[in-house]
Formats: structure tokens, sequence, C-alpha cells
């Protein structure tokens, strides 16, 4: 169960891939159309967006219907025609089972598109028009970090970005997306890398695909072939190497320093997702409405990665790939090292929805977690460099600085510590707890702030307004008694 790391690479764990149940077989395309569409105001990391329709309105596939709510936000598309039926909470694809706002479009069968702004060629425009485009497609980051991608390239372009990596290494047990989308779809992630490297102005260009991908790594070789500054390169096989610090590291050498971004040291990095969703956007106009999901697990009959609308529920996805065999012991949205557990299968896919499986009871494989033995192969497997025995300690207890101390904030939840843990903690639900009573803390002390500016600046402005009634009522009474005197003077 234990390796050892990679020379040169900090931590990391191999766990079993369990790729092969459907990396060779190829993607479908042609799922029947859902009846009811679901798209959650929020699917990327900031506000939620603001929907552009009513219920009632009719829609065509492509057409906006919620706007950009502001920063880290995103816009939403309709991913197929029909009649947007409510605006209401529904149950979100989240572990918290709490509901979310989202638009639910009725489907009418055609599928019928809207108009689509073309391109002859992209790279005719100017950096600054592109990343416009790809932020009006409503595009994030497809790998499950949901960062909106045109805040990265305007990022880009504020820093002198030598490097821009290309994310198809796809650490992640069970997910093949990534790898299937690199065979078959190998020249549209070229041209999207082209477009990406136009709007930052990269010296050089990296895709880094893991090792045991070499039918990807052969299909995008003889894709980039020509193309000069595009070196597609083989890294190491081992989790987390999907994390865009572990592979910047990997791939040059650098590392980023803790509470610094990769920008910071010239490096930019994207998943292919992404770079096939802005080659879309940018070639044909065609804004971020669907995206490849991998179903897979034992309880599914026939494992496979499909090309899911973005709103499609779970169920519909799991039914054209055969349905379920048995009733899962546990179902994720994502890997299940870092996969979110999903508590209704009518959740519906996200923009950030990598893979949907279903496991079996073994595939789980749950223990009862005893007493921490100080072993410290969580501090060895920590790609981060942490020290998680302490800061679940600390977490554990509530003491959250103590916690911080030990590295929470630079923690990137990858779940390699709770993987190689011989007590069976739950090592990343104390970092995650953790993780989101700070941000509440932070989000409560923020607010108190704005509230005590708000009771300043109303207090100063109170006091603004007595100074000038008293300096009126004065200069009224000053003007009084000058116009007595005047008449007296008058009157004598």
């Amino acid at each position: 169960m234990f390796s050892l790391p990679i020379r040169g690479s900090r931590g990391g764990v191999h766990p079993e891939t369990k790729k092969d149940l459907t990396a060779e077989r190829s993607i479908l395309t042609q799922l029947p159309l859902p009846k009811k569409i679901y798209l959650p105001l929020s699917q990327h990391a900031g506000v939620e967006s603001r929907p552009q329709v009513q219920v009632g309105d009719k829609v065509l596939k492509g057409q906006l219907v919620a706007r950009s709510g502001g920063s880290l936000s995103a816009n939403l598309h309709a991913p197929t025609s029909g009649t947007v039926v409510a605006i209401e909470p529904i149950v979100a694809p989240h572990p918290s089972g709490l509901p979310a706002v989202a638009i639910v479009i009725e489907s009418d069968g055609e599928d019928q598109w809207m108009e689509l702004p073309t391109l002859d060629d992209p790279l005719a425009l100017s950096p600054d028009e592109l990343a416009d485009r790809v932020e009006e497609a409503g595009i994030v980051g497809m790998g499950g970090a949901i960062f909106p991608a045109a805040v990265k390239l305007r990022q880009g372009r504020r820093f002198e970005i030598k490097t821009l990596i290309i994310n198809g290494s796809e650490c992640e047990p069970y997910l093949t997306c990534d790898d299937r989308l690199m065979q078959e779809r190998a020249e549209a992630i070229i041209d999207g890398t082209r477009m990406i490297r136009h709007i930052i102005e990269a010296y050089e260009v990296i895709i880094a695909i893991e090792d045991n991908k070499p039918d990807a790594t052969a299909a995008l070789r003889k894709a980039a072939a020509g193309h000069g500054m595009i070196e597609v390169r083989n890294v190491p096989t081992q989790y987390p190497m999907g994390s865009a610090k572990q592979l910047i590291q990997a791939v040059t050498g650098k590392e980023v320093p803790a509470g610094a971004r990769s920008n910071d040291i010239g490096v930019l990095v994207h998943n292919v997702g992404t770079v096939f969703a802005i080659h879309q956007a940018l070639r044909f106009g065609r804004p971020l409405i669907s995206r490849i999901v991998t179903v897979s697990g034992g309880c599914v009959k026939s494992p496979h990665n499909v090309e899911a609308l973005i709103g499609t529920p779970v169920r519909e996805i799991i039914q054209a790939c055969g349905g379920l065999n048995n009733t899962p012991a546990r179902l994720l949205m994502g890997g299940p090292m870092m996969g979110q557990i999903i508590p209704s299968i009518d959740s519906p896919v996200i923009k950030g929805t990598t893979g949907v499986l279903a496991l079996t009871k073994q595939e789980v494989n749950e223990h009862v977690p005893s007493p921490c033995i100080r072993c410290s192969r969580c501090v060895d497997a920590c790609p981060m460099g942490l020290v998680p025995l302490e800061m679940a300690k600390h977490s554990k207890v509530d003491d959250f600085d103590n916690a911080q101390e030990y590295g929470l904030r630079d923690c990137i939840l990858c779940g390699s510590c709770a993987y190689v843990c011989p007590s069976h903690i739950p090592l990343v639900q104390f970092f995650e707890y953790a993780k989101g009573e700070m941000k509440e803390r932070r989000n409560s002390e923020s607010k108190s702030e704005y509230t005590k500016r708000l009771t300043e600046q109303r207090n100063e402005r109170v006091e603004r307004e007595k100074a000038a009634k008293l300096a009126a009522k004065k200069a009224k009474k000053k003007k009084t008694s000058r116009k007595a005197e005047s008449e007296e003077s008058a009157e004598s």
C-alpha cells in the first residue's frame, strides 16, 4: 500500500488507479436529451450568478441565462432549448445536502442553437478581446477548481509568464475523462493551447501528462508537430501530481512559496478540459454548456466517459451507462481522493464535475478510526511538507490558530495523509471543518469590520450635519442680529 516518493518530489502516494474500467472506451457523445436541466447559480469560485431570465421564458441552446455576479463568478448558458419552468432551490451536489438556487429548464426536444459568433482567425484579435470572449463563454477551471478562466488569463497578462503548463496529468484514481479527451480531441487542445499562449504571451508551453497515458501522449505529440513552441512532456505517475503546485515543481523544478501564486514565479497552469473549452469558445463561439464526465465504479453496469450537458441529473448519465447493478455504498462526484459525496442521485452535473463514481462496499473499504500512533507516515506523504497529525490534533479541539501554525492554510485537501494513515483517521474531514470555520470567522470579522466602518461613517455624517446645522443657526442668528442693528440705526 505504501511507497516511497519519487526522487525530486515531496510526499505523494500511489493508490490503485482503477482507470482500466474506462480508459479504453471512447467517449459517449449521443446521450438522450434530459427532460429537465438544473443549473445551480453557483458553479464557480465566487458569488452566485444573477438570473437574466424569468419563469415562462423560452430559451435557445447557448443563450445567456445568468450573468456573473462579480469577482470570481461566471456566466451560465442554456445547455439546450426549452422553457424556464422554475428558479428555485434544489439539492446541491454537495455533501451538506443544503439547497442551492437553480434555473430549471424544461427541454423542448429540439436542441436548437442560438446564432453564435464565429471567428475565422482568433489569433488576429487582441489578447484582451480574447479574454473577454472567454469570460462571456462562462469558462471555469475544468479540473475541479472552478476558478474563472478569464481571471487567470488576465492575471497572466499582468505578470511576466515565462511558462504555460497544460495539465493533463489526471492523477485521481478511476478518472479518465482528460485521458480520453486528449486521445480523441488532441488537435482542438493544441489549437486552444496556441490561443492561451497568444493571450498571456508565454515564452514556452509544456503539456504535462503522467507517464501512464502513452496513447494521450502520442496523440498530442502528433498534433503538436509543427508547433515548435509546444512541448509534450511526461511526468511521473504519482498522486497528487495533478495539483498545480506539485506539477509546477515536477516540470520546472520551481516551488511556489507558501501564500503565493504560480504567477509570482512566472508560471500559469490550465487543465486540458479548460483548454478544450477555450478552443470551442474562441473558434466556434460556443459557451461552456457541456463537459466530459467519467462514470465509473463497481456498481455501474457499463462504465464510460460521457459528454454530458451541464445540469443533467446524475441519474440520467448513469442510465446512459447501463444503470446500476447494485445499490452503491458511496456515490461520489469527482475522484475517490478529493471527490464529494453526492446527497442525491438527482443532483445535477456542474461545470467542475470530473466524474461520478458509484462505489461498492469493497471499493469504499471503510475502517473504524483508532487513536493516532504518531508514526509520521502522514508527514512523509504530505506533498506540501506539512504536519497533518498536529493540524488534526488542533482542529479537533477548535484550536484553529495553532492548526494554522502547522500549515492549515497551505493544505490542498488531497487526502494523501488519510490514505497512508494506519489508524484510518479521517484527517481531511478535520481540515475541511477547520478551513470552513476559519473562512466563517474571516467572513464574520469582515462583516463586523464593515459594520463598524458603516457606523463610524454614519457617526461622522451625523456630526457633520449637526455642525452644519449649528453653523447655519449661528449664521442666521448673526444675520438677524445685523438686520436688527441696521433697523435701529436707520430709526435713529
